[in-house]
């Protein structure tokens, strides 16, 4: 089975705490603040490996976290930071954040590698609060969290030539007949359900990859039939070989088929009609088809006159070799097209921008007799310090005084003992800007 299309969930590990500890030595006095910091939570790194050609491995593992960073220790040593999760993916995978819809990356070489998920910063210990006013706090943090995202992956068909056409018109048997491959090949429509990759040796050394997709039919770029599954893969290949079957052994017309599967692919993506295009005419051993062939070169003059139309039969190889070699020469005069990092850092400026500088909006409303904060930042805080000493409560407090949530509150009526709400903490107001459990 081709998987093609996964979702999966991936988090990056959650910092370490910090911890409060003091320096107790025999002949130490006044020994101060010994607490570390915690480590590091790991990064979900996604990397190319070219030995890959499905999404298969995501069928049955779509959960993917980092682990968390150590605690911090006592005698001011740091916690461990921990290692990354590394999940190997095939080249040609596009990686899309499911909520906002953003492409993260579009991998296509081997080794090249993006942080999907990162890990959270640890928590800092009571040695980074010392001060000469608070020369023993008894403050820490508690490690920050991973980032976690749900993301869906595309793989598209990593192949040089790529083999289009309506079912049954003959692309699988040629693939078999030019290559190793041994796809499935049947009398009846859509054999072929999921792509084909086979490498063709042309001969005097040069070889390609040609990917037998799977058979279109009208109105595929609003999803009908395989619809978009298979369109995915024609917009990685560099030439297209529009396979049609001249005897019209199926009852239609030749013109027609070529003209409907180009209008798809020009709906799909305006940028596959100008894709170098050959016809391979197929099936020339069957009656009628020379006559057929005939009347399709006359048509097709009078809308594209530069298209090459190259009759074969895959059951008899006749002209098949001659199709290979176009198809090589047309390959060696299209320039690869790079990397996106290699476009931006050669065409482009670097940009460098600075963090933005953090959100100190609040809201204040009112719930009966207590009073509702919300804002992101004090959330974020109350998040990562250790509420348990009067020492973090104070903090808390004097940032608090420092966005002006004091004086709204003072407005709004708040008087001592009314009770304040952050989220799933709880505080009494108390005159004096100092809030208390």
């Amino acid at each position: 089975m081709f998987v093609d299309k996964a979702k999966i969930y991936v988090k990056g590990g959650d910092g370490g705490d910090g911890i409060v500890s003091f320096r107790r030595e025999k002949y130490v006095p006044n020994g101060g603040p010994a607490g570390g910091d915690g480590g590091r939570g790991g990064d979900v790194i996604f990397r190319v490996d070219e030995g890959l050609r499905t999404l298969m491995d995501f069928r049955y593992q779509r959960h993917f976290k980092a682990q968390r960073g150590e605690k911090g220790r006592n005698k001011s040593q740091h916690g461990a930071g921990a290692d990354d999760m590394i999940v190997r993916i095939p080249p040609g995978t596009v990686i899309i954040d499911e909520d906002t819809q953003e492409v993260l990356a579009d991998l296509t070489r081997d080794g090249q590698q993006v942080v999907v998920a990162r890990g959270g910063r640890g928590g800092r210990g009571n040695i980074r609060f010392a001060t000469p006013n608070n020369p023993a706090p008894e403050l820490a943090e508690n490690g920050e969290e991973g980032q976690e995202r749900y993301i869906i992956l595309e793989l598209k068909v990593m192949a040089d030539v790529g083999l289009v056409g309506f079912p049954s018109v003959g692309k699988s048997t040629l693939l078999s007949v030019v290559s190793a491959a041994k796809p499935k090949i049947g009398a009846y429509h859509f054999t072929t359900i999921t792509p084909n990759l086979g490498v063709v040796d042309v001969g005097e050394g040069r070889s390609f990859v040609m990917a037998d997709l799977p058979g279109l039919i009208e109105g595929a770029h609003e999803g009908v039939g395989l619809g978009h599954e298979f369109l995915r893969h024609v917009e990685r290949t560099r030439v297209i070989i529009h396979v049609v079957d001249m005897a019209g052994s199926e009852g239609r017309d030749p013109f027609e088929d070529w003209q409907k599967i180009n209008d798809e692919l020009k709906l799909y993506n305006v940028d596959l009609e100008n894709r170098p295009q050959i016809v391979a005419a197929n099936k020339m051993d069957m009656p009628e088809a020379a006559e057929h062939l005939e009347a399709f070169r006359v048509k097709v003059a009078e809308v594209r006159p530069d298209l090459e139309i190259l009759p074969i039969s895959s059951l008899t190889r006749e002209g098949v070799q001659e199709l290979l070699y176009r198809a090589a020469d047309l390959l060696d005069s299209i320039p690869e097209a790079p990397a996106i990092e290699e476009v931006t850092e050669v065409n482009e400026r670097k940009i460098y921008k600075l963090d933005k500088k953090e959100d100190e909006s609040f809201v204040i409303k009112r719930e009966n007799e207590a009073f509702i904060v919300e804002s992101p930042a004090i959330e974020r805080m109350m998040k990562r310090m250790q509420l348990n000493s009067h020492e973090a409560i104070l903090k808390l407090a004097r940032t608090m005084r420092h966005m002006g949530i004091d004086d709204e509150l003072r407005k709004r009526g708040a008087e001592d003992g009314t009770i304040v709400r952050i989220g799933d903490f709880e505080f009494e107001f108390v005159e004096g800007s100092s809030y208390y459990y």
